[in-house]
């Protein structure tokens, strides 16, 4: 599935950041144990991953619903990727003379292979449609060393930034600085979508902090690069200008604050882009820009140029072999539950995606409902947290034992989340005390969830629902990265939890649109 290959490569990104992620003593500690680990992992016991006969009409039905969940994906991803259209692709392309936002990466990175993140941002919004959000955002290398990237889009309404595009900039950024991540701008932006400029403008989490957190990455000395490939327009222009080395397109790229249009409205003078803010301006008068190319291809290879610059140490590829899972990982299809409200054995799913299919499980016996255990991925020791059913007290009082030891030992902690939404209201006193003693223990395992400071990576593998998602590191817990399986959904309720008879008395008189509301 395509969301197990971006969890691989997730979790390989930031087991190669985790040093960066503690003090410098913890850093060599890891380091020095490395080895230790892996050898430790090798010696784990195996899962029983075998699907029993008893189990194969649920694993069909799973599979049937993954099969109809992955067209569905793949359908959206090839409408993402067409940006704009194809009227605003061949204006792009034929005259405006500009490369494409993908073409661009493959003359920027090593290779095609790049961790994209939020594809589907921008879909279905209340303003229409914004494929990917007028921007593509992901993690890839650039001369052996990790990068984050931020590419403007300008199919999409010429770049124009919306309030979902400035979201997507601004966890572009968090991830960066999570990592220390050297980050690369490709910028092509029209500037604001001022019809939604309150959304856009005033508040904390809006445009401006793009800017700010430009200027808190540079003290924190991680490296910015921006190749002005188009317009950089009102807000947009700040962003090359405030990055530690520049480079600008001739005849393409442009940076000013307000382009012809508005100065021919205010001042009555006619002006070109190419005289108001065009390279050989930037280059050789305002020293706005570093670096003059005369194309495309010769900008990418400057910011090439410069990122080998940057006295880092290319990731050397140690040759650590690892075991692949001893059970098919095409299965996991079968796996991805299709009803939230329960699932199949959760080991099931880890014997498909731990190396070797080894799992040293931590307090097998007791609250059974939360699986939680050491493994490696790709060989690299994590420690893991899956939902096996409700979050009972006793697994809660489990999962803040564990988080604790893996945050004491500086162990990444991978979660593979399926959580219900919680039960109705209690109809008696002993029901509403167990609750009570429930949700004490669910909060002690938010706390220890929320104070860790390991790299987290959650892995939504079926519904993520209520407060149960919370201890699971849901988004609001700040994980480094968080993934969805196409099957999956996210909501404060599930739809499957609401008797309809309960329904019927509060105005509803058709199940399958009640269901389907609900489900939307």
């Amino acid at each position: 599935m395509a969301a197990l290959g971006l969890h691989r490569l997730g979790s390989s990104v930031l087991g190669r950041c985790q040093p960066v992620l503690c003090s410098s003593q913890c850093s060599l500690l890891s380091t020095q144990a490395a080895a230790g680990h892996r050898r430790g992992a090798q010696s784990f016991p195996v899962i029983p991953g075998a699907i029993l006969p008893i189990y194969r009409h649920v694993y069909e039905a799973n599979s049937r619903n993954s099969d109809r969940c992955r067209h569905r994906y793949t359908e959206l991803l090839e409408k993402v990727k067409l940006g704009g259209g194809e009227n605003a692709i061949l204006r792009h392309t034929e005259r405006n003379k500009k490369l494409l936002v993908r073409e661009r990466l493959k003359r920027l990175l090593d290779d095609e292979t790049f961790l994209e993140l939020s594809p589907f941002a921008g879909l279905g919004l209340p303003y229409g449609d914004v494929p990917s959000a007028g921007c593509l955002t992901g993690i890839g290398k650039i001369c052996g060393i990790w990068c984050m990237f931020i590419a403007n889009d300008a199919t999409v309404k010429g770049g124009t930034a919306y309030p979902i595009s400035v979201k997507k900039q601004l966890r572009a950024q968090e991830i960066a600085i999570q990592n220390r991540l050297p980050t690369v701008y490709l910028v092509d932006s029209g500037g604001a979508f001022l019809p939604l400029q309150a959304q856009l403008f005033p508040d904390k989490e809006h445009g401006g902090r793009t800017f700010y957190n430009e200027a808190i990455m540079s003290a924190m000395k991680i490296p910015q690069v921006a190749v002005v490939c188009g317009s950089c327009t009102a807000g947009g222009a700040y962003i090359p200008t405030m990055a530690e080395e520049t480079v600008i397109v001739d005849r393409i790229g442009t940076i000013f604050l307000a382009g012809p249009p508005l100065v021919k409205a205010a001042t009555g003078e006619d002006v070109t882009a190419e005289d108001l803010g065009g390279a050989k301006l930037h280059s050789r008068v305002s020293g706005c820009v570093d670096h003059f190319a005369s194309t495309e291809s010769d900008a990418y290879n400057y910011a090439r140029m410069i990122i080998s610059t940057l006295n880092f140490d290319p990731e050397q590829e140690d040759g650590a072999r690892y075991e692949d899972p001893a059970y098919n990982t095409e299965e996991l299809a079968g796996l991805a539950p299709r009803d939230y409200t329960h699932t199949l054995d959760v080991k099931l799913i880890l014997s498909r995606l731990v190396d070797g299919s080894k799992l040293l499980e931590f307090k097998a016996d007791y609250g059974t409902t939360l699986v939680t255990g050491f493994a490696s991925v790709e060989g690299n020791l994590v420690g893991v947290v899956a939902s096996n059913g409700d979050l009972t007290h006793d697994a809660s009082l489990k999962g803040s034992h564990f988080v604790q030891i893996c945050n004491q030992r500086n162990i990444p902690l991978l979660f593979l989340q399926n959580t219900t939404s919680q039960d109705h209201l209690p109809l008696s006193v002993s029901k509403a005390e167990l609750l009570s003693n429930r949700l004490k223990t669910q909060a002690s395992m938010i706390a220890a969830v929320a104070c860790a400071t390991v790299p987290k990576i959650t892995v939504v593998i079926g519904g993520c629902h209520g407060g149960e998602s919370f201890a699971m590191c849901g988004r609001s817990y700040e994980p480094n990265f968080l993934f969805l399986w196409p099957n999956a959904r996210i909501g404060l309720v599930d739809a499957a939890r609401f008797s309809w008879s309960d329904q019927k008395d509060k105005g509803w008189t058709d199940e399958t649109e009640f269901r389907a509301q609900l489900s939307r």
